[in-house]
Parts: structure tokens; sequence; C-alpha cells
């Protein structure tokens, strides 16, 4: 098959989780210009909609729908209208993420919030997409984890700035997404559905200096992310290109944890 062929996404339906977030909106563009029609869910439709616009200029090839993770009535709502407007889900990207918790000694409530969302609703609606999946006889389910579901955390990055409180449901749901994927990996053998997990490091947004310098400097490739550097990754896992590779979790991080 030509390079050309395994890449292209045409006629495939993707839905991405939290799309109009900063690695969510590289997520859909690498997915439109591989000529998937793209679903994005939000929990703030009205708003998702003008960041994309913002983003893209138009939602060409876009369609936002409401979807509260918190809530399962909502999270049913969504599979509903997917089925019966599309069918079928072909690509699933798991990338809604919430973070109420600010820091170690934050609210034990906010841990709860987050545990809801992060994990019961992200939970039902992977079994939800994933049974889908297998009546339309495959898939591949994509998961956006953290490099910090890895490794524990790197205080030195935050030294001379105010932050540095980190959060620890962050690091407990990403650990927890990057096995659950292994799981699911094995759970569906024999159905034509991949998993597999990114774990990217720091995306660059215009952070505090002096933490862009302690970061950066322990990166081999010397900076953070940018908007480009998931997007292939994102189509490879997605397409006929990467239908051997399942079950992993790939660290994306310039070299970092090298």
């Amino acid at each position: 098959m030509h390079i050309n062929e395994l890449f292209n996404l045409s006629n495939k339906i993707s839905l991405v989780t939290g799309g109009a977030g900063n690695y969510g909106k590289c997520i859909v563009e690498g997915l439109l210009e591989s000529g998937s029609k793209v679903i994005v869910s939000s929990r703030n439709p009205e708003s998702a909609e003008i960041e994309l616009i913002e983003y893209f200029g138009s939602l060409s090839g876009i369609e936002v729908m409401p979807l509260d993770q918190q809530n399962l009535e909502s999270i049913d709502s969504l599979i509903k209208t997917i089925k019966d407007k599309y069918g079928k889900i072909d690509v699933f990207v798991n990338n809604a993420v919430s973070r109420p918790m600010k820091g170690y000694f934050g609210n034990i409530e906010e841990f709860r919030e987050s545990m809801e969302v992060n994990g019961t609703g992200m939970f039902y609606l992977l079994r939800l997409i994933t049974e889908l999946m297998v009546e339309n006889k495959g898939g591949s389910v994509i998961s956006i984890a953290s490099m910090m579901g890895m490794k524990g955390p790197d205080y030195s990055n935050y030294e001379g700035t105010q932050m540095g409180d980190l959060p620890p449901d962050y690091f407990f749901h990403n650990a927890g997404l990057i096995n659950l994927n292994r799981f699911m990996c094995k759970r569906f053998a024999g159905k034509n559905i991949r998993f597999n997990c990114i774990s990217p490091g720091g995306l660059f947004n215009h952070q505090h200096d002096q933490f862009l310098k302690n970061y950066c400097q322990k990166v081999p490739l010397g900076r953070m992310a940018n908007s480009d550097d998931i997007k292939g990754l994102i189509v490879l896992l997605a397409s006929k290109a990467g239908e051997y590779i399942n079950g992993e979790n790939i660290l994306m991080d310039g070299g970092l944890n090298a």
C-alpha cells in the first residue's frame, strides 16, 4: 500500500474529548488534515466552538457535541447521538482531563471530583465506545496520558518561580490510564481494536521564564513540545500506518526522561 494511503483517514469518524484544549486542537488538526471527520466533545460546546473557530477559521469538518464526563447520562446521550447520526466511531482520542485539585493540600472533595471525571466517567465512556467499535469490527483508541503518569515530579523545574505545589490526582489518574490501556488491549484481543497511549511532556504555553529555562535545559532537544509535535503521532496511531502498534505507551518528551 502506498504511504499516502497508509496515513489516509478519509471516511473515518473520529471523536476527540477535550478537543478545544491546548493539545486537543493540535490533535483535531492532525485528524482533519488526514481526511477524518472530527467530533469534538465539550462540557461547554458554545465556548468550544468559539475557540475552534478562532484556531481553524471555521468549523469545516468539525462537529461539536456536549459532554459532561462527570455525568453518566450525558455520556449516554453523546453515544446515542453519534450512533444515530454516524453509526460508528473509527478513532477515539481519549483526551479530556479535569484538574480541580491545585495542590497537595487541596480539599479532598477536589480529589473525589477528579476521580469521578478522570476515572469513573472516563472509563464509562471508554467502555461504551469500545462496545460500538466491537459492533463495527474495529477501531483505534488513543489515550492521552502524561509523562507524569510514568515519573515522579522534578521539583527543580520550579525553582525561582511561584509554581511547584503539584496536584497528586494528576499523577494518580495518568498512571492508572496507562495501565488501563494495557488491560483493554488484552481484554479485546481478536476484536481488531487497538489501544495505545501517548504520554507527552510539557507543551509550550508561555510559561514563566524561569520555569522554561529550568525545564528546557534538561531536554536534549532544548525545548518544550510545540503544536505540531503530537499531530504525526496521532495520525500514525489512528491510521493503517500504525496497524501493528497495540498496547503501547509512547513517551513524547524530547528526550527529557531518556
